[in-house]
Order: C-alpha cells, then structure tokens, then sequence
C-alpha cells in the first residue's frame, strides 16, 4: 500500500470516527431544549477563553525556544508561536500531521534541519506527559474531593497521589541528566514490542534521539520545567473558568482538581485520531460530567460545545492566518505528512 494511499484512509478513518462520536453525542438530544441551554450560557466566561488558549500556546513556543536553544539562539518567540498555531490548525483537520507541519514552518523559516525540529516536538511530548501525570498527582493530593466519585474514602489513596508525583517528577529530572540510560532503556524495551509495530517503535525512539541531544540541557532545566507546569495550569483554566458561565455547574462547586480530572478525560479523547477530537471531546467530556458530577445531559453537552468550539476556533482562525502569512500551500502539508512518518 502507498504511503498516500494509507495516508488518505487515515484522513477518512479520522472523520468516520469524529462522525459516530458526534453521533454518540448528540443521539437523542432535542435541538431546541439544546438551544435552550446554550442560550443560558454567560458568554463573558467564555471569551476568557481567548486570552487563555493563546497564552498557553505563547508559553509553548516560548519553552520551544529553550529546546531549540542549542541548535539556535534566540529564535523569535513570534514565530516559534506561529509554528506552534499552524500546527494545531492542521490538527484540526487533520490528525498527527500538525506536528510535522510545525517542524516544516519552523526548518524553514529559521534554517533548522526538519528532524531535528521534529525531533524535538517527539522531546516535548514526553515532557508534556510526564508533567501533566505530575500535576494531576500532586492536584489529587491536595484536592481529594475531586475523587469523591470514586472512592468513598479518598484520606486512604492520598498517599498514592503523594508517591507518584515524586516519580513523575524524577522522570522529569530522569530526561535531562541521565537521557542516556532512558534511550538505552527504551531500546531494551523493543524486545516487548509486537514485531508489526516494531517499525514504528524505532522512528519513535530514532525521533527522540535526534531531539534528545537539544533536550539535554541541564541549565535551563528549571525553566522548561517551570513552563512546563504553567502550560498545563492554563490548559486545566481553560476547563474550570467555562464552569462559572453555566448556572447549572456553577451550583455544584465543581473545584480546580474537578477540572484536572476533566483534563485528564479530554487528553484521551484527543489520543483519538478524529480532527481535533470532534466527537471524541463532546462524548468523552459529556459522559464524565453526567457520571461524575451529575449534570443533566443538555448542560453537558452545552458545556463540551462551549469549551470545544472556542479552543477549535481560536486555533484554527489563528492557525489560518500565519499559514497564509507564511505563504504556506496545502500541497505542503500532504506532501510533508507522506514523506514524513508521524509518531
């Protein structure tokens, strides 16, 4: 099978399967009494979502300037974050190419090889799931009410909690001082992967690798670190402010954990390739908040409309405009996302 060809059923798989997700959402839902409940939303909560999703995406192009930082210095903060939104608009369209398509901005505006850049977003990945599993640890620990669904006695798993955020964070340390025995540890691993994936293991592990040695960089540890968190404290903002705009949720006094756990949620339906989770986000978010928290199916499914939407539009509005400002081509995306195997 061509590489074209795979590419094209991936596409079309992504929209089948952002098409029963959305079926799943919205099975049974009355239009007008959903109408209803985004009418009743305060869209002043909701445009604070603006300011939110695009510093949490300044503050990534800024920590991608400390990764990039031994390859070249001083890259613009500005077009590391015009990268950064074209990438997330392809995502939208389509799935995992946004990563390769950030690679090629920033190679060629800034004259950086193409692996090495895509080297380093493979870098950034981990990075961003070690500090989010961190996060949501330490969040858990100190905020046990947000278990209150799970567990009737949250004091006894707090420990837990307390434990992994320790080894979350000596991953964290792991990356940046002893990389050399986490790539060798990787490569053991590959005796467990099943033989079909065991090509696309090794461009994992290849890609990290050729990120890896701009990774290491013990001096700006605490800073990648330090945007690391707040990264993802505004991605867990950009869930709890939309709670205040809906009377229904605000009622509960859903706390900052509740939003972390919601995060977590919305992480795994992105995890699925359907364009930027459509589908997979309203089902996902809808379902944790009727079974977690007991909101009514309308309130939710206005709430993952609401939270959904603006993020979509924000990055693809953004996204769209440096890609024409770039003088980019959609030619280049295919082309980029069939010589270049995504991870």
């Amino acid at each position: 099978m061509s590489s074209q060809l795979k590419k094209l059923l991936q596409t079309l798989l992504g929209f089948l399967l952002a098409g029963l997700f959305m079926y799943l959402a919205f099975r049974g839902v009355s239009m007008k009494d959903l109408w209803a409940s985004l009418q009743d939303v305060d869209y002043f909560w909701v445009s604070l979502l603006i300011p939110i999703t695009l510093v949490s995406h300044w503050l990534r192009a800024v920590r991608w300037a400390y990764l990039l930082s031994p390859v070249k210095e001083n890259i613009s903060h500005h077009k590391l974050f015009s990268a950064v939104m074209i990438g997330f608009m392809v995502n939208n369209v389509l799935p995992r190419v946004g990563e390769v398509m950030r690679a090629f901005a920033i190679g060629r505006s800034e004259g950086i090889s193409k692996t090495t850049a895509f080297g380093t977003v493979v870098v950034e990945r981990i990075i961003d799931m070690v500090t989010f599993l961190f996060i949501l640890c330490i969040v858990l620990f100190l905020s046990p009410n947000a278990l209150d669904p799970f567990f009737d006695n949250v004091d006894a798993v707090r420990p837990f909690f307390l434990v992994g955020s320790i080894v979350f964070l000596g991953m964290f340390a792991l990356l940046f001082f002893k990389g050399e025995t986490l790539f060798s540890l990787l490569n053991v691993l590959k005796r467990f992967v099943p033989k079909r994936f065991v090509g696309k293991y090794e461009n994992l592990v290849d890609s990290f690798l050729s990120g890896f040695g701009v990774a290491k960089m013990h001096d700006k540890l605490a800073m990648i670190m330090i945007l690391s968190f707040l990264i993802y404290f505004f991605y867990a903002l950009s869930m709890y402010v939309p709670f205040y705009a809906m009377n229904v949720i605000a009622e509960k006094h859903l706390g900052f954990g509740a939003s972390v756990i919601l995060l977590m949620i919305s992480t795994m339906a992105f995890a699925l390739p359907a364009p930027g989770a459509l589908g997979t986000y309203h089902s996902f978010i809808k379902i944790a908040l009727m079974g977690l928290y007991g909101i009514d199916g309308f309130t939710a499914l206005s709430y993952t409309i609401i939270t959904h939407e603006a993020g979509y539009i924000i990055t693809t509005v953004v996204g769209l405009f440096y890609f024409l400002k770039d003088h980019l081509r959609f030619s280049e995306v295919v082309r980029e996302s069939t010589d270049t195997k995504t991870v």
